[in-house]
């Protein structure tokens, strides 16, 4: 154990940093609004424009309704064009960062792109779509939704900021999160060393925390590296549903640092490399 410790600890030193972001995001800083000045800035019926932070692809939308988030639509079938292209030419309930401007104000956001429910435009999109901003929560649950709080941190460039105070069952969720979400920023930044997640993310079509035993964080004193026991439930491309027994390996730096997920055992553990 002492050997598997001056090792990771090698590689924590080596690898760590913080997210780096895409070229297009360098031209935007988005406010983190909570949902209440949210709800206010993009109220029914306003037209604005949503930038994805990967691609910088920009489109416009109207919101037609939604309480605790924003339900929009694309204006027109161009603009339904563009956003099926972010979505790499197939609609998916995956979250992304976006920005979301009217006038001056760019806020900090996040989108699913999975056409649902009522739609009133000719844009050629069955439905709408969610827009989640800071605090903003589904329609079946009053907290936010993890994925999209992820994605609203880093629109925001605040992933830092969320992971630095988290303790290693929050950490462990967020980076399930960020491999359900195909993000190879977040579970990379979430890493210790470099994984292969495009090969990874090719087989896993979904993924979910099936059991996740909590102990108190206070009985973990000054550890540098544990391991956590989790259930998880894959969806593995041409292998169907798969429930796995496994373990998550953490380690940080020093007694109050920063916790991350030896991601390349977890994987190989889960037969997820090539």
């Amino acid at each position: 154990m002492a050997t598997k410790t001056l090792f990771l600890l090698l590689l924590i030193t080596i690898h760590f940093g913080f997210i780096t972001y895409p070229a297009s995001a360098q031209r935007y800083e988005g406010e983190m609004a909570p949902w209440e000045a949210a709800d206010k800035l993009f109220p029914k019926y306003a037209k604005f424009t949503v930038i994805d932070m990967e691609t910088g692809l920009k489109f416009r939308v109207q919101r037609r309704a939604g309480s605790r988030h924003a339900d929009v639509q694309p204006l027109t079938s161009r603009d339904t064009a563009i956003m099926k292209k972010i979505y790499n030419n197939e609609w998916s309930w995956k979250r992304r960062s976006i920005y979301v401007q009217n006038g001056k104000r760019t806020v900090a956001a996040s989108m699913n792109g999975m056409p649902h429910g009522a739609g009133a435009l000719k844009n050629n999109f069955p439905g709408h779509f969610c827009i989640h901003f800071y605090k903003s929560s589904t329609h079946s649950k009053r907290e936010m939704d993890l994925s999209h709080k992820l994605m609203v941190y880093k629109a925001a460039k605040k992933t830092d900021e969320l992971f630095a105070k988290a303790d290693p069952y929050e950490i462990v969720a967020y980076f399930i999160a960020g491999i359900k979400e195909h993000d190879k920023r977040i579970v990379q930044q979430l890493s210790l060393d470099k994984a292969k997640w495009d090969a990874a993310f090719d087989k896993i079509e979904a993924v979910k925390i099936a059991r996740l035993p909590i102990l108190p964080t206070e009985d973990m004193g000054e550890d540098l590296l544990i391991s956590i026991p989790i259930d998880i439930e894959w969806h593995i491309k041409d292998a169907g549903k798969q429930l796995a027994k496994t373990e998550m390996i953490l380690f940080r730096d020093a007694p109050f640092g920063y916790w991350r997920v030896d991601s390349i055992d977890f994987l190989n553990k889960n037969h997820l490399l090539p």
